[in-house]
């Protein structure tokens, strides 16, 4: 019953584009990923290098402001609420589809970020009693000026 609902849901959003902002890029936080993604290149770990960037997929690892979220806003597996359209408040197991990331400007500290997200396509899978549902995010994230930074294709499997 859930998948249904959650089919039915899915379906009511796609093509309707969803933005939000997150917030201007601290070369702190951005150092803390490129440690984390196990960088060595001091080019993404020090803000004082001459040629200091921000690590390319810092920005598609960001879904929230530097001021994080509340606890309402995770479902129960730690997942965000609105993290795949059409889900919040059902039970159903979501997991990774698969990820397409078109790196388009660099990113710099100091840039104010937007994403837009748009829900592109909802697919019904598998087999009677196995099915699952396949749907697919478009994302951009660009500058608050409007100058576009990476693209992503994501998918989602709802089960």
């Amino acid at each position: 019953m859930s998948l249904a609902v959650a089919e039915r849901r899915a379906r009511a959003l796609v093509g309707r584009p969803e933005r939000r902002s997150l917030g201007v890029v601290r070369a702190g936080d951005a150092v803390e990923f490129a440690r984390a993604a196990g960088e060595t290149d001091p080019r993404f770990l020090d803000p004082d290098h001459a040629r200091f960037t921000v690590h390319p997929m810092y920005v598609v690892s960001l879904l929230r402001g530097a001021a994080g979220a509340t606890d309402d806003e995770f479902r129960p597996d730690g997942m965000y609420r609105d993290e795949v359209p059409g889900t919040d408040g059902l039970e159903v197991r979501l997991m990774a589809g698969g990820q397409d990331v078109r790196l388009v400007a660099a990113v710099g500290a100091g840039d104010d970020v937007e994403v837009s997200r748009t829900l592109t396509s909802v697919e019904r899978k598998g087999r009677p009693g196995a099915e699952f549902l396949l749907l697919t995010v478009h994302k951009t994230y660009a500058t608050a000026a409007g100058d576009t930074l990476v693209e992503v294709t994501e998918r989602f499997i709802v089960r």
